[in-house]
């Protein structure tokens, strides 16, 4: 018997696409992909040679559960440096992935029934993690017009007597906005535990990003390498947590995952600690500028309605809703038929239900004219959508390189 816990978890339907994606290509199919939120760079040179130093120096057996001294050190002069925030090596815990560190704050924070507080849209997989421990997702819709913000007079509105945590991301995925640094400090007073997504810090073209220990130690950051460093394939990420939930996440930790891999870890060490890495990632950022700018130029042109333009991240969430009312109908039509990759909007939550996400923006300015002619005669190539399917969505859209 397959446990209700299993059976009613969500795909995360991103993945979806992309498998069917490759699929196509396996039958001999060209597709573009737009869907999997990762960069295309390869991970700055130095960090790879750190790593493969690792292994040839037999760095390769299990390190610290909380993960090596070295790299929590430098994460802690990392947070000092960027925030002028202090936080000791005790409160990290190096995990492989954002992921693993979701469990470990759920697990250490919910009961069966407490409630997380989490904005609609918001990143696919935030609900997946809630519901696994028996928590509950609270949403609270947050409006295009409004730049996809958080207003902290809605969430405490939301706040009941089951609420355990505020739940932000900033930059937020699938956005692409964030959080102005006075709406952070409002929801750092409202009473929950709060729980930042911080995996976006320094991809920002506009404004600065904040951490929320500016504003409050009763917080927990979730952070990593993945994103800002390109290093989705080296599983590595962190939490920083009160002092009180070390021990407890870490027995998880120690029980669940035993420690993040080793030569990872030396990577990461060598991300923060090297320039090198940082002239290579002060070049990607650059980059993804430049890409963000001429996409939101492009999707205005044929007709997507962007509000408030995204300043970090890799998303652009554009308003879609003159071609479709069904997100994942709309997606699929697209692949088979375009044969471009692009991710359903209401993977994002209710609020973006009739929308369409399409994520890794690569070198889309000279890839296909399947990007880029009017998306109303995208179909060319393929069977043109049923007039009655055109009439209502979101694009939301990430910026990288080749």
């Amino acid at each position: 018997m397959i446990t209700k816990r299993a059976e009613e978890i969500r795909p995360f339907i991103v993945m979806d696409v992309l498998e069917r994606a490759q699929e196509l290509e396996s039958q001999g199919e060209h597709v573009i992909h737009l869907e999997v939120g990762e960069p295309d760079f390869d991970t700055p040179a130095c960090v790879r040679a750190a790593g493969e130093r690792a292994i040839r120096e037999g760095k390769t057996h299990y390190t610290h559960s909380q993960g090596l001294l070295e790299l929590r050190q430098a994460i802690c002069e990392n947070y000092l440096k960027r925030y002028g925030v202090e936080i000791t090596p005790e409160q990290v815990i190096v995990t492989s992935g954002t992921s693993p560190a979701m469990l470990l704050i759920f697990g250490a924070l919910l009961e069966a029934g407490d409630e997380v507080i989490i904005s609609d849209p918001h990143y696919a997989c935030y609900p997946n993690f809630i519901r696994f421990v028996d928590g509950i997702p609270v949403r609270v819709p947050v409006a295009e017009e409004d730049g996809f913000q958080f207003r902290p007079e809605e969430i405490r509105r939301m706040v009941s007597p089951r609420t355990r945590a505020i739940f932000i991301n900033s930059p937020a995925n699938p956005t692409g906005n964030l959080l102005s640094p006075e709406r952070m400090a409002e929801i750092a007073k409202i009473g929950p535990m709060v729980i930042s997504d911080e995996i976006y810090h320094g991809l920002v073209y506009e404004g600065e990003e904040h951490t929320i220990l500016e504003y409050t130690d009763e917080s927990f950051v979730l952070n990593g390498f993945s994103k800002l460093y390109a290093m989705t394939g080296w599983r590595l990420g962190y939490v920083i947590a009160p002092p009180r939930f070390v021990r407890p996440m870490q027995k998880m930790q120690q029980n669940f995952f035993i420690s993040a891999s080793a030569m990872a870890q030396w990577a990461g060490v060598e991300a923060l600690r090297n320039e090198e890495a940082a002239a290579e990632v002060a070049r990607m950022v650059s980059t993804y500028d430049e890409r963000r700018r001429y996409m939101i130029q492009r999707l205005k042109k044929m007709g997507f309605g962007i509000t408030v333009e995204p300043t970090g991240a890799f998303y652009v969430l554009a308003n879609a809703k003159q071609f479709s009312s069904d997100s994942y109908s709309l997606a699929f039509d697209i692949l088979h038929n375009a044969k471009v990759g692009v991710t359903p909007g209401v993977d994002f939550g209710p609020n973006c239900a009739r929308d369409i996400s399409a994520l890794p923006m690569r070198t889309l300015w000279r890839t296909s004219p399947r990007v880029w002619t009017d998306w109303s005669n995208i179909w060319k190539l393929g069977k043109p959508i049923a007039p009655e399917r055109i009439t209502s969505g979101f694009l939301s859209l990430t910026e990288l390189t080749e």
